[in-house]
C-alpha cells in the first residue's frame, strides 16, 4: 500500500530543495536544512494508541510496570485479569472496531492542527501496520485485522493535513534486542533484522513527512546506525525534500543531532531554544501519553492551558505537538474533542499570530498581570501582540512597544482598526466594546497587530 500526499496536503508552506549528498555521518547530516513547511506549521496532534490502550491503566508503560513488579499495577492486573493473563493477551482484545479515521481526521483539521504523528509502534514492539518484520504482532494479524497507519494516513492527507509517525527504536523485550543489549551492544542483530528494516517500511510505504524517533537512550547512535538510515532518509528516501525527524537517534543526541529539538517530554519554551528549531510535545492528559482510565477530571488540562502552552511555545519559536490517547475501540474520549475544538475556535480568530510567523525580538510581553507574548511575521515583518485571557470592558490595555500609534485587532475573518497611545516605553491601546463577549473574537485572548516593525522596549 503506497500512499502519495493529495493535492489537498500539498497546499502546504514551500519545501527546501535538497540538492545535496548527505554522507553518514553528524556533520553532514546535521548540515542539512530543515524543510521550510515545519517552522510555518506550528501546531501538531499526537496520538499514543496501541495495545497498552486495552488496560489503560496508569499509562502506555503498563507492561514495563508489570514485569517491573509496580504493586499499583500487578495488583490491579491480577484483580481485573488474572494472575495467568499475559500483556500478549491483550492484543486480540485491541479491536478498534469503532474507530473511524475520517472522523479522527476532521476532529483534528478542526482543532487548527496543520500535522498529525501517529505511535507507528511504540516501545512494547507492536507495529500498527502489517509489517513485513513483526510476525503476529503487528495490527493486520491480529486485533484490528487492519492497517491503522494506512488508514489514518490516507484521512489525514485527504483533509489537507500532513502525517508522520513515531517509532520505538528499541523494544522492552524482543529477545533479540536483549541478547544485543547482553553484548553491551557489541552485536547489532536487532538493528538489522528488526529496527532499521521497519524504518524503512515505513517510511517507502506510507511516506511520512515526520519521523518522531524514540527509545534510543539505552544505546549509542553507532549501534542504531543512525546517521546511515538519516544519510538514506536524506538522499534516496521518497521524502527526501520534505521529512523532517527530531533528535531522539541514540544517546548524547537530544539537542545536538537530527532535525528540530524535541528534548525531553513536554519541553518548555525558553530563550536558549532560539538559535534552534525545537518542538514542545505535551499531553492533554498532563500525566500520560496513552489513555488512563483512572484519570481524573484535575489531570487535563483546559483548553485555556493549552492556548497558552501553544502561544509561549510559538513566542520561542518552536511547534506544539499536543497528545491525545484514544480507546482500543478506536474512540477519542468527548475531553478530548472538546478540547481540540476549543483550541480550533481560537486558531480561527487568532492563526494568523500563530502559523507562519517567527520569533521576535523579545518574546515576552507581559507587563504586570498581563500575560502576553509577541510573536513577528516572516513576510512584511509586522509585529504580532497575543494576549492570554481579557481587560475589563472599556479598559486599555498596555503595550511594551514604543511609539505605535495604531494596531488592528484580529476578529473571525477581519480586523478591526485600534488608535493607539504612545507614552515612553509603553503604547496604550483602547479595545472597541462591541467586541466583548462578541462571537467574532475567542474569549481566551485576543491579538494585536501592529505594522511596520514598531519598536520593542526591552
Amino acid at each position: 500500500r503506497l500512499f502519495a500526499p493529495s493535492p489537498a496536503a500539498m497546499r502546504l508552506a514551500p519545501v527546501v530543495a535538497v540538492a545535496a549528498q548527505y554522507t553518514p555521518d553528524w556533520p553532514s547530516v546535521d548540515s542539512r536544512p530543515l524543510p521550510g513547511w515545519f517552522d510555518d506549521d506550528k501546531f501538531g496532534i499526537f496520538i499514543h494508541w496501541g495495545v497498552f490502550s486495552v488496560p489503560s491503566f496508569g499509562s502506555e508503560w503498563y507492561w514495563q510496570h508489570l514485569e517491573a513488579g509496580d504493586k499499583d499495577y500487578v495488583d490491579f492486573h491480577n484483580r481485573v485479569y488474572g494472575k495467568d493473563f499475559k500483556y500478549q493477551d491483550f492484543a486480540p482484545m485491541f479491536k478498534a472496531e469503532l474507530w473511524e479515521p475520517e472522523k479522527w481526521a476532521a476532529t483534528f483539521k478542526a482543532s487548527g492542527a496543520r500535522y498529525v504523528v501517529l505511535t507507528s509502534k511504540h516501545h512494547e514492539g507492536f507495529t500498527m501496520w502489517p509489517s513485513n518484520v513483526s510476525w503476529n504482532w503487528n495490527a493486520g494479524d491480529i486485533g484490528p485485522h487492519r492497517d491503522l497507519v494506512g488508514d489514518l494516513s490516507d484521512a489525514v492527507r485527504k483533509a489537507g493535513m500532513r502525517m508522520g509517525l513515531y517509532h520505538s527504536l528499541f523494544e522492552w523485550f524482543n529477545p533479540t534486542y536483549l541478547a544485543d543489549k547482553a553484548a553491551n551492544f557489541t552485536t547489532r542483530n536487532f538493528v538489522t533484522q528488526k529496527a532499521m528494516p521497519e524504518l524503512r517500511e515505513i517510511v517507502t510505504k506510507y511516506l511520512p513527512e515526520v519521523i518522531w524517533s524514540d527509545g534510543d537512550w539505552e544505546a549509542p547512535s553507532e549501534y542504531w546506525t543512525s546517521p546511515e538510515f538519516l544519510a538514506w532518509l536524506y538522499n534516496d528516501s521518497p521524502v527526501k525534500d520534505t521529512v523532517v525527524v527530531n533528535d531522539r537517534w541514540g544517546q548524547g543526541c537530544g539537542l545536538k543531532h537530527g532535525g528540530y529539538y524535541s528534548g525531553a517530554d513536554r519541553q518548555q519554551p525558553g530563550p536558549e531554544l532560539l538559535k534552534h528549531k525545537w518542538e514542545n510535545a505535551m499531553t492533554v492528559d498532563g500525566t500520560t501519553w496513552g489513555l488512563n482510565r483512572m484519570s481524573p477530571l484535575s489531570n487535563y488540562l483546559s483548553a485555556s492551558d493549552i492556548i497558552k502552552e501553544l502561544v509561549s511555545t510559538v513566542a520561542y519559536g518552536g511547534n506544539l505537538l499536543l497528545n491525545v490517547g484514544p480507546t482500543a475501540d478506536g474512540r477519542l474520549l468527548p475531553i478530548f474533542e472538546e478540547r481540540l475544538q476549543e483550541v480550533g475556535k481560537y486558531l480561527e480568530v487568532n492563526g494568523e499570530a500563530i502559523y507562519g510567523t517567527q520569533a521576535y525580538t523579545v518574546q515576552n510581553a507581559s507587563v504586570g498581570e498581563d500575560l502576553a507574548y509577541f510573536t513577528q511575521a516572516k513576510q512584511d515583518e509586522s509585529v504580532y501582540y497575543l494576549h492570554h485571557g481579557w481587560p475589563q470592558a472599556g479598559a486599555a490595555v498596555q503595550v511594551p512597544l514604543a511609539g505605535a500609534d495604531s494596531a488592528e485587532l484580529l476578529v473571525r475573518n477581519s480586523t478591526i482598526a485600534v488608535a493607539c497611545k504612545a507614552s515612553g516605553n509603553v503604547s496604550t491601546c483602547p479595545l472597541p466594546a462591541a467586541v466583548f463577549g462578541s462571537p467574532s473574537v475567542d474569549p481566551t485572548g485576543f491579538v494585536l497587530k501592529f505594522k511596520g516593525k514598531p519598536q520593542v522596549v526591552l
